[in-house]
């Protein structure tokens, strides 16, 4: 009976929380709160100007997330970048200019001279045509004022392109028309 007793006792002490050592719920808390991460926008359309897709970007320690979604491409593998001005004027998107990339390297991953800023991986859509993916752009910021700042006074773009980057062939990798593109907007 004494043993059902007292841990029935400390039962209810543990269960009456913190009050008894000084802590109380109802007291003021302080708040802890970590500075927003930066994320920007785009709104992919395709080169008739039809809405397609879009992205979002987060700022992370170690570069940039980006998530695209996308609808509508033809199957098969498609370049991706991001490239070094914020204009998609239909239906080339040559206004969106080259691969963002400010430290002057060749283009791709897999040449010795490479990558851009910029080059992304490609692209695969499912048998529907649409793409869903997640991945880290390193080495890039959305930070204005940064040497490898993707937001800056004229903007940058997100590009697809008709066919699959080969990784190596510079300027572009050989990955074809520009078929979809999207200006990314920082948010406030």
């Amino acid at each position: 009976m004494w043993k059902k007793f007292i841990l029935l006792s400390g039962l209810a002490v543990i269960l009456s929380g913190c009050n008894l050592f000084g802590f109380n719920n109802d007291e003021e808390k302080i708040s802890v709160a970590a500075p927003e991460a930066l994320q920007a926008t785009a709104t992919i359309i395709d080169t008739k100007g039809n809405e397609i897709g879009h992205m979002e970007m987060t700022e992370r320690d170690d570069g940039v997330q980006i998530s695209l979604g996308v609808k509508g491409l033809s199957e098969g593998g498609h370049g991706f970048h991001i490239h070094e001005v914020g204009k998609c004027e239909k239906p080339t998107f040559e206004s969106a200019g080259a691969h963002f990339n400010p430290t002057g390297k060749k283009h791709g991953t897999d040449n010795p001279a490479g990558p851009h800023l910029g080059d992304l991986p490609n692209i695969t859509p499912e048998e529907d045509g649409n793409v869903q993916v997640e991945l880290v752009a390193k080495d890039i910021t959305l930070k204005p004022g940064k040497e490898n700042s993707i937001i800056d006074e004229d903007g940058s773009a997100i590009v697809i392109h008709q066919h699959p980057d080969d990784y190596v062939t510079d300027p572009s990798g050989n990955s074809g028309d520009r078929i979809a593109c999207g200006v990314i907007t920082l948010k406030n």
